[in-house]
């Protein structure tokens, strides 16, 4: 499965001749390639997928979008795993 994550554009810079930035996943702060959306700016929000920005989106869309995530790790959390597997985990 794939997955691309939004974040916070807070910093662009170049490395080389691409354009990269500074990334923040809600207080995690990471490098990421900008070259896919040469349009992004500093505020942006972007979807990044393994390391590459993949698309913009507005602040409701990002929020929605971690909301989502969030209900999901919450689930994987309240679901025991004899539940999902029909008996005890084995030892």
């Amino acid at each position: 499965m794939c997955l691309g994550v939004p974040g916070k554009i807070v910093e662009i810079y170049a490395a080389g001749s691409l354009k990269m930035g500074k990334v923040d996943f809600g207080g995690v702060t990471r490098e990421a390639c900008l070259a896919y959306v040469p349009e992004a700016e500093v505020g942006d929000y972007t979807v990044i997928h393994v390391g590459f920005a993949i698309s913009r989106l507005s602040e409701e869309e990002a929020n929605a979008s971690l909301e989502m995530l969030r209900e999901i790790v919450n689930l994987e959390e309240e679901i025991e795993p004899e539940k999902l597997l029909g008996g005890s985990p084995p030892r």
